[in-house]
């Protein structure tokens, strides 16, 4: 990631590094499965989306702490509709979630953070707490066949339990002007999020089918990470 562009970048970016420090701090967060990130070249990362989008950027933290490498984040496209949102999220590394975005960060060796369950994982209800809803979406699995690069799975629990939210949908508000997803307000700890631990495990790389593999296949590797995923869970919620 290039943060030297200019004066004020520079300072948004390393503004932001500070905020996400002492938010892996204030979460006690942890990584395991580290070694499985490589050290260079193209990854895609896999995993589970918490509240808001909160966690992203503790878990961030930790990647470049443990690699030395800055990710990129596939964005919810409607992001990039709000004025400001869609100048900055660039300087901090968010990519919009087009497949043509995403291959050309691959293709540049980019390590690469995609979370399928998008917006619905983001803003889902407390009901959906640490589910995964990827059934509809083949477009990571056919994202990595393209760009002939491994999947990286990895969980993190701890980041749905970040702000208490209410079931009711009059306590949410729309994304954007004329967005379908709607953001359930929430509240934690007088100002800030619940204390909550997070702990995020990384597990080995899988290597997608080829490019030209039929969908039938693509889904049986789709679901083949979303089982990764949720084993994952269970072994970040013990540890």
């Amino acid at each position: 990631m290039d943060a030297t562009q200019n004066p004020l970048r520079r300072a948004l970016f390393r503004f932001a590094e500070t905020g996400a420090a002492l938010s892996a701090l204030y979460h006690r967060a942890r990584l395991l499965g580290a070694e499985h990130l490589p050290e260079q070249g193209p990854v895609l990362l896999v995993g589970n989306h918490g509240l808001w989008g909160y966690e992203t950027p503790a878990f961030f933290h930790l990647i470049h702490q443990a690699t030395g490498r800055y990710p990129l984040g596939l964005a919810e496209r409607g992001f990039f509709k709000i004025p400001l949102v869609r100048t900055v999220l660039p300087w901090l590394g968010g990519v919009e979630g087009t497949r043509e975005k995403a291959l050309a960060s691959l293709r540049q060796g980019h390590l690469v953070v995609c979370y399928p369950g998008g917006a619905w994982e983001t803003f889902k209800k407390p009901r959906h707490h640490y589910t995964l809803r990827w059934e509809g979406t083949l477009g990571f699995a056919r994202l990595a066949a393209q760009a002939r690069v491994p999947i990286v799975p990895f969980a993190g629990f701890g980041v749905d339990d970040t702000f208490l939210c209410p079931n009711d949908e009059r306590w949410c508000v729309p994304l954007a002007p004329g967005e379908k997803y709607r953001v359930p307000l929430g509240i934690g700890l007088g100002p800030l999020p619940l204390p909550v631990k997070m702990t995020f495990v990384i597990g080995p790389a899988l290597t997608p089918p080829p490019s030209d593999a039929p969908e039938s296949r693509l889904k049986h590797f789709r679901d083949r990470i979303a089982t990764t995923v949720r084993h994952l869970l269970v072994r970040a919620c013990h540890a």
